[in-house]
């Protein structure tokens, strides 16, 4: 019956089910062993058991079998001793004068072996250059015909007429069938003829079956034994590993944030004292994570309320400070210059508690996004031209490569000018001066934002930091654009809010790249977002990009153009802003 065939009475459909079934067994019990500590262990304590009772199956097979044959070897020699003795006995008080009386002499001699040895299988033989007249002819028992008697036994026998030979044979049996057996051999003298040599078979079938017999008990005992200490293994080994079950349920319960639930504490042995530790330690975690949650709240909740008790007097100094600022040409040298300071500082420490804000409400989970369509290359436009002023400050050039990324895509429009924002600022922080290109592209799946300079860079431990709070990659470095040591935190918490990722790429001498990946409209949550936009950069070793000689770069020097023309090239799928060819 081939594989595709289906025997006689089923259907093809549940024989094609049945061998499915089949062929996924060794994935299920692939997967089973991975996951089961419990079947492990059975398998092992049953494979190993087995392995263990075979070997000594064996050799108790092979010593009982040897034993056996030596047993009724030694009878049949004994015996067959002991029926030679008796023959020549016999023959040497045998007068026997003519060939009558001596075939008569041999028949009694036939007789005796029979009766004392026990075997009817008897044969012996005429010596060669025996008178025929009176020498009796060469018998042999037809269980001995056939060539049982191999030529390499009588060579031994008639070598040593006093000495005793066996070689195992097999001898047909009542059935037909070969049966182990030997056939001993030794020499009788004949007076007036010479040497004869005499063969009695032994069938060992009896011992045969005997040995089968005990075999087949020990296949049977051994089967029953390994079943039976699958069993134990099986109970010892779940009651041993259901409260192992039990901690692992439990721990993934609490991990998942259930800290109430423990686990039964039953008896004084290990196991309760392992479920006694463990409701221990998951007592402490769950105060010690009460307290940090009550801590954080706290914390929060002072950082909000700081920031509002100070959004009062800031603003009554702000108001002060406009008041000076806007009369400074009046002051003083010196207290025009305190008057700016003031005035700057003023400025910053309202961008600071607003960022205070911001940070405080992520940290609440009371973040809501104002979602639009927003075409990100038009709001990177709008970000560069905003920042054009600090950047030729700078001497830095910002450029915008647009080769995609002209879909609108449903963001908090608010927020994500404030990412690009701080990541250009960043940029011209530690852009020294050289060119700045700001990458926009999509795919199937996204739509992402990147930010290249070619400034100083960061070594991999200060990448890995660069989105804490308040933190500088050096701190010797002072602020020159005004920032507050948050921006990067909360543009990272913006980036996750929109679901998408902010992720750097930076090697110290070589620049620094910050990519902000956001998934496109109409995306399952459970697809693979794949960016369009490399991480790390192909110019790794460059100081500036390379001249364009496609269209695609914003000329920061050009004005912008009017409302108009902006929404004309929003129509066309192009960033508002002068755009030109540059020449390679």
């Amino acid at each position: 019956m081939s594989q595709a065939e289906a025997p006689a009475g089923f259907s093809t459909g549940w024989w094609r089910e049945v061998r499915l079934r089949l062929a996924d067994l060794p994935r299920h019990a692939l997967e089973l062993w991975r996951r089961s500590l419990q079947f492990r262990t059975v398998v092992i304590t049953f494979a190993l058991s087995s392995l263990a009772i075979f070997v000594i199956g064996l050799y108790i097979s092979f010593s009982i079998a040897s034993n056996l044959f030596k047993t009724q070897l030694d009878s049949a020699l004994s015996d067959a001793n002991d029926a030679t003795i008796a023959a020549q006995r016999i023959l040497e008080g045998s007068d026997a004068a003519d060939r009558a009386s001596m075939q008569a002499s041999m028949a009694a001699v036939v007789q005796t072996v029979r009766s004392v040895s026990g075997s009817s299988a008897i044969a012996y033989f005429q010596p060669a250059g025996a008178s025929v007249s009176l020498a009796p002819p060469t018998r042999i028992a037809p269980i001995l015909q056939g060539g049982v008697i191999t030529p390499e036994l009588h060579e031994h026998v008639r070598a040593d007429p006093d000495g005793q030979y066996w070689q195992s044979v097999a001898l047909e049996g009542d059935d037909g069938a070969d049966d182990p057996g030997v056939v001993v051999g030794s020499s009788i003298g004949v007076p007036g003829v010479g040497e004869y040599e005499l063969y009695i078979g032994y069938n060992f079938a009896a011992a045969q079956e005997t040995l089968a017999f005990m075999q087949l008990v020990g296949t049977i005992g051994a089967v029953a034994l390994l079943v039976l200490l699958s069993a134990i293994t099986l109970l010892v080994v779940r009651w041993v590993i259901e409260p192992i079950r039990s901690a692992a349920t439990t721990s993934r319960r609490l991990a998942a944030g259930d800290l109430g639930v423990r686990m039964p504490e039953k008896g004084e042995d290990e196991l309760a004292t392992l479920a006694a530790s463990f409701n221990g330690m998951a007592d402490s975690l769950q105060a010690r994570i009460r307290e940090l949650a009550d801590l954080s709240v706290m914390q929060q909740r002072f950082v909000s309320d700081v920031s509002h008790e100070l959004r009062t007097p800031l603003t009554t100094i702000r108001l002060a400070g406009d008041v000076l600022y806007g009369q400074r040409d009046d002051f003083p040298g010196p207290t025009s210059r305190t008057v700016e300071l003031l005035h700057t500082q003023t400025e910053r420490f309202e961008t600071l508690l607003s960022d205070l804000l911001e940070i405080s409400r992520y940290d609440a989970g009371s973040v809501e996004l104002a979602t639009e369509p927003t075409n990100l290359v038009h709001l990177a436009g709008d970000a560069i031209e905003s920042m054009h002023e600090l950047a030729h400050s700078r001497g830095s050039e910002l450029r915008l490569e647009a080769p995609g990324g002209h879909l609108d895509a449903r963001v908090d429009p608010r927020r994500i000018r404030r990412i690009v924002r701080n990541l250009l600022g960043n940029a011209i922080e530690h852009g020294e001066g050289r060119p700045i290109v700001v990458a926009v592209d999509s795919n199937e799946t996204a739509i992402a934002l990147s930010v290249r300079d070619y400034g100083l860079g960061m070594t991999a431990e200060e990448s890995a930091r660069v989105f804490d709070r308040f933190w500088r990659a050096d701190p010797s470095r002072t602020r020159t654009i005004g920032g507050t040591g948050l921006g990067l935190a909360i543009s990272l918490e913006d980036a996750v809010a929109h679901g998408g990722t902010l992720e750097v790429w930076s090697r110290r001498g070589s620049g620094t790249v910050f990519r902000l990946t956001l998934p496109r409209s109409g995306v399952p949550a459970d697809e693979e977002i794949v960016s369009p936009l490399p991480l790390e950069p192909d110019d790794i070793e460059a100081t500036g990009p390379p001249p364009t000689g496609v269209v695609g770069a914003i000329d920061t020097e050009a004005t912008v153009e009017t409302d108009a023309a902006g929404r004309a090239a929003s129509a066309k799928g192009t960033p508002a802003g002068r755009w030109e060819a540059h020449d390679a």
